[in-house]
C-alpha cells in the first residue's frame, strides 16, 4: 500500500548543533533507495508501507545505537492505488495556484 510519510528524526542532548546526526540519518534514507525529499524541517519518504517504516526504523537505530535519545515525529499519507503522490501533490498545488478563484 502506498505511504508518503514526512519523518523527523531528532537526536536530544547533544547540544545545538544537529547537522552532524542528522546527515547519518539522512545517509540511511538515501540508501533505502526510496523516493525521497529532505527540507529544513522534515524528510519525505515514499513507497510500500512496509519499507517505509523499515528505514524508518533503521535511521533511528543510527542514533539509539550510540546511546542518544532520539524524538521520532512521523505524518503519513497512506492513499490505496497511487503512485508518486510525493511529486504528483505538488504538481496539483501548482496547477491551483495558477488558477484564479473566481
Amino acid at each position: 500500500m502506498n505511504t508518503l510519510v514526512a519523518v523527523s528524526i531528532a537526536p536530544l542532548g547533544v547540544g545545538d548543533e544537529l547537522s552532524k546526526e542528522v546527515a547519518q540519518i539522512v545517509r540511511v534514507i538515501r540508501r533505502s533507495g526510496l523516493p525521497s525529499k529532505t527540507s529544513a524541517m522534515y524528510t519525505e519518504i515514499e513507497g510500500q508501507w512496509d519499507e517505509v517504516m523499515d528505514v524508518i526504523k533503521e535511521a533511528t537505530m543510527v542514533l539509539t545505537k550510540q546511546g542518544i535519545r532520539t524524538m521520532v515525529s512521523i505524518k503519513a499519507d497512506i492513499r490505496p492505488g497511487y503512485e508518486g503522490t510525493m511529486e504528483a501533490k505538488l504538481e496539483r498545488l501548482e496547477a491551483a495556484m495558477e488558477t484564479e478563484d473566481e
